[in-house]
């Protein structure tokens, strides 16, 4: 799934002539293109969708978002342990006291 995700701007730089800025999503930082919001500033939120700032949103709105996101899991999905969840939604379970990777999933 691919999801357009409120995240907050914690950066803002130039590189090879493209505005950049670094985003945290709920604790996953990424960099961003910014270019499409040129007047974004450090501290407010944006939705973005495959890599590209695409509109300003409020905090309030960002955190009903993230919060939403994140209980259906969809953090995680868009985000974290792209093996272990695939294993966990395809029924597996982790041997206990390991960590799960390409070579325990497939």
């Amino acid at each position: 799934m691919c999801l357009a995700v409120p995240g907050k701007v914690v950066e803002i730089r130039e590189e090879d002539g493209t505005r950049m800025g670094r985003v945290d999503f709920g604790g996953v930082l990424k960099d961003v293109c910014l270019e499409y919001l040129p007047d974004l500033e450090v501290g407010e939120y944006t939705i973005v969708h495959v890599g590209f700032a695409l509109q300003r949103l409020d905090e309030e709105s960002a955190m009903q978002s993230l919060a939403l996101y994140r209980k259906l899991g969809a953090l995680e999905e868009e985000f974290g342990d792209q093996w272990g969840l695939a294993a966990r939604q395809a029924g597996e379970r982790r041997p206990p006291g390991t960590e799960w990777n390409q070579e325990t999933v497939g």
